[in-house]
């Protein structure tokens, strides 16, 4: 007999339930030390930069439909607040850095296969734009320079609110590379909260129908995205329902469906739509925190680096 068949046999008495000679492999981090290093960005920062870049670019959709729409008021406030919200973002992103030389140093380079860099440039582009429909809007002069600008914004818009979660999704944290498919649905959703949290709160009441019907549909598909993201977790979900993360997201979940039920309901009374709109802006910023501090616990945890490893062991072997 060879030791191919002797091989072959002892794996056929293993299925029968005798003990294999070989042990089980097995997985584990040194001393219970995260297996990975976790992520270095400072949470006001970074997180402030997710929540602010999805405010400003689903405020220009928001804003470029208003204008189609004759809603004079509501494009100008929300080309105003677009340009603070991205002002704001790249400043976050800035302070992470640490010197304003390293933003500039990225647009030295050009890489479609890094988000960082094409985040860069995408800021670098969406930013002008921005602030030129905004200043149009504001002196009204130069009519056909806002509108282009306007509608450079808005093509951008979407990009910028949903690129961010790519950006952290491209990196080895559990709790965030595996929803890479999901959590660009959950950012643009969230991103589409905000703006139209935004809207109720800048906007007069007979203009705010369209922000109310937003609102009710970005809450849906916020709560259908979270899901589909914690199911496709398994195990690492455990990081989206525990401690901080837990509470920031259930919190994001109630501000949201809060917000969204009484723009629907109550939109029509300025104070209503008000407080609707502030809830919504803030279950937006509780999501993408506690999306943030998910991705942090889970790298910090060895459990949801080595858990994956023995999964896919045990499956080879089945």
């Amino acid at each position: 007999m060879t030791a191919q068949d002797r091989s072959t046999g002892a794996r056929r008495r293993g299925r029968r339930g005798e003990q294999l000679m070989v042990p089980k492999a097995e997985f584990d981090s040194y001393y219970g030390r995260p297996v990975i290093k976790p992520p270095s960005w400072a949470a006001r920062d970074i997180a402030g930069y997710f929540f602010l870049g999805g405010l400003a670019g689903a405020g220009s959709v928001f804003a470029a439909s208003a204008q189609y729409t004759g809603r004079t008021r509501t494009e100008t406030a929300l080309k105003v607040s677009s340009l603070a919200a991205v002002s704001l973002s790249a400043a976050a992103l800035i302070h992470d850095l640490g010197r304003p030389a390293r933003f500039a140093n990225m647009l030295r380079v050009f890489k479609p296969t890094s988000p960082m860099s094409m985040g860069t440039w995408l800021l670098s582009a969406y930013g002008p734009a921005a602030g030129a429909a905004a200043v149009c809007a504001v002196t009204g002069r130069l009519p056909r320079t806002g509108a282009l600008a306007t509608g450079t914004a808005a093509v951008l818009g979407p990009v910028v609110a949903a690129y961010t979660a790519v950006l952290a999704a491209d990196t080895a944290v559990p709790g965030w590379h595996g929803v890479h498919r999901e959590l660009p649905y959950l950012f643009t959703a969230s991103a589409t909260a905000a703006a139209a949290g935004m809207a109720l709160v800048v906007a007069p009441v007979h203009e705010n129908t369209p922000a109310r019907r937003a609102a009710g549909l970005a809450a849906l598909a916020d709560t259908v995205a979270m899901k589909a993201a914690q199911r496709r977790l398994g195990p690492v979900a455990e990081t989206y329902r525990e401690g901080r993360a837990g509470t920031l997201l259930r919190t994001a979940q109630a501000l949201t469906l809060a917000g969204a039920a009484g723009a629907a309901v109550l939109g029509r009374s300025r104070p209503a739509a008000i407080a609707s709109g502030l809830a919504l802006l803030a279950g937006s910023a509780c999501t993408r925190f506690g999306v943030f501090a998910a991705g942090v616990a889970s790298a910090e945890d060895p459990r949801y680096t080595v858990g994956p490893q023995r999964e896919r062991l045990e499956e080879q072997a089945r």
